[in-house]
């Protein structure tokens, strides 16, 4: 009875040494990060999850949910809050840290074309690894769409090199013996990988939350090592922010579009259907079409897309942005152009 007495005690005192739990989600473009992020919000545990973002408009957060809107933060009835990486890493997790309310976890979504390695070294190789620990970095893979052409990019590649959870997302659109081939491929790239299945992100979060699984010491190991020192990671976490450096780092640019006259739908399905250069990966926006009274949020991965209608909060225009190879900014925009009413 002692024993227990005593091994409990020190578990409790374990606790606040280890610092805030955090888990970095990561996945190449349209891969289904942000569905997984919306099955950690919905919170079925009770936890309070803290949640960064590059932007909330991916995040489908229910109006009856929030609680309030600061800024670069919202906060939601069930616990969860949310805040953008606008002023940096470093600067986002310290505005979580500063909150009185207590937080079990904090979660982070990356850009598409992420490396995870530079936002591992932030945590490590600043003043947050006394401050939080790492607990595990959740790498998305869309089962459909992934091939070998993916390692093109370099940032795909250290996703699968770096993850300690791979999660095999939209399994229901694949046969079971492209998720045998896909399995035996990640494999071969990260041995001994830990895989799990899901549609729709849906994952019991038992599974990826307080998992324990980074190996903090190979990578405290390498930031202690690393000659560019702090400095180092500070650039690092601010080129994540503004990861247009990172795109074209590894290949890709992005071209955004705005107009605050509507579309003309036909003309509009077909440029995407037909017209539409083939080596974009990833497009999303919000769409306003001459003959509906409604906005219409787009997502675009790979061959698919999908339109999704809700209300008007704000004045209507059409904002869009599209990420891929070699994209030619002034064909996409003339393009579109015609596609307006």
């Amino acid at each position: 009875m002692n024993q227990l007495t005593s091994s409990t005690t020190d578990a409790m005192l374990d606790i606040p040494k280890r610092g805030m739990p955090v888990t970095i989600i990561t996945g190449f473009l349209g891969s289904g990060k942000t569905t997984l992020l919306n099955q950690i919000l919905k919170n079925k545990q009770d936890l309070k999850v803290a949640v960064l973002v590059n932007e909330f408009g991916d995040i489908n957060i229910d109006s009856q949910l929030l609680v309030s809107v600061d800024q670069d933060m919202v906060e939601l009835s069930n616990g969860c809050i949310c805040c953008t990486i606008n002023d940096g890493l470093v600067d986002a997790v310290y505005r979580v840290l500063e909150r009185e309310d207590r937080i079990d976890y904090l979660v982070i979504e990356t850009t598409g074309i992420a490396d995870p390695l530079p936002i591992i070294l932030t945590f490590l190789g600043t003043e947050l690894r006394d401050l939080t620990s790492i607990d595990s970095i959740l790498t998305v893979v869309d089962a459909e769409t992934f091939n070998q052409e993916h390692f093109q990019s370099e940032a795909a590649l250290k996703q699968l090199t770096y993850a300690d959870i791979i999660i095999l997302n939209k399994t229901d659109l694949v046969t079971s013996e492209k998720l045998a081939e896909l399995e035996d491929y990640i494999h071969e790239i990260k041995i001994g990988a830990k895989i799990l299945h899901s549609n729709f992100g849906q994952v019991p979060l038992p599974l990826i939350l307080d998992v324990g699984l980074t190996p903090i010491n190979d990578y405290a190991h390498k930031s202690k090592h690393d000659h560019h020192g702090d400095h180092h990671y500070h650039d690092e976490h601010h080129h994540y922010h503004h990861h247009s450096d990172h795109l074209e780092n590894d290949g890709f640019v992005s071209v955004s579009f705005q107009s605050d006259r509507p579309f003309d739908v036909h003309k509009f399905e077909s440029f995407i259907n037909e017209h539409m250069p083939q080596n974009v990966f990833r497009a999303k926006g919000i769409l306003w079409f001459s003959d509906s009274e409604l906005r219409h949020i787009f997502q675009l991965s790979g061959p698919r897309y999908n339109l999704v209608a809700d209300e008007w909060h704000n004045p209507q225009k059409n904002q869009l942005v599209f990420i891929g190879k070699k994209l030619v900014a002034d064909q996409i925009h003339s393009q579109l152009q015609e596609c307006l009413v």
